[in-house]
């Protein structure tokens, strides 16, 4: 078990990555400016994250206190399990329980917000060497579905003949 200052400091990094991502998308804050408040508590396995909605429409570290309004937990699947659904797309199993209406805006959040990775590591190294590095890493993630068997690119079965 990790010690509990490295655990804290983890929810924070997590937390400003979260916001960072929101703020490229202004419709995923003022969606959130309306469950301002609300917290929601999100869970695999031992990880435990609980966020409050701040009245910017951004996420903060909840007390420890606060009793969620929204409780998200992925049912137990191995990390290669989730991982694989996650490359190809697909949300995890979740066991939702709580505010249906904050449950909709984390829905709307989960299907609308992306991060624009390439973007942001353009500001860092350069327009080139950004798309570089995320054409590089989308052929990874390319090659290990084909491994995996999942996705558009995923090997023809053996046994089967084209028509």
């Amino acid at each position: 078990m990790p010690p509990a200052w490295l655990v804290d400091e983890s929810r924070r990094r997590i937390v400003l990555l979260l916001n960072h991502v929101l703020m490229q998308e202004p419709e995923a804050t003022v969606r959130l400016t309306r469950q301002k408040g609300q917290s929601v508590q999100m869970k695999w396995r031992e990880m435990d994250l609980h966020l409050v909605v701040t009245p910017a429409g951004l996420f903060d570290v909840a007390p420890i206190t606060a009793k969620p309004d929204l409780l998200l937990e992925v049912l137990p699947q191995s990390p290669i399990e989730l991982v694989q659904n996650l490359l190809q797309g697909k949300k995890p199993d979740v066991r939702i329980e709580g505010d249906v209406q904050l449950a909709a805006e984390i829905n709307w959040l989960a299907d609308h917000v992306r991060w624009d990775i390439e973007e942001d590591l353009a500001r860092i190294v350069g327009d080139v060497p950004a798309r570089m590095m995320t054409q590089t890493a989308q052929r990874i993630r390319e090659a290990i579905n084909r491994v995996a068997g999942v996705g558009p690119n995923k090997p023809a079965d053996p046994g089967s003949r084209p028509l």
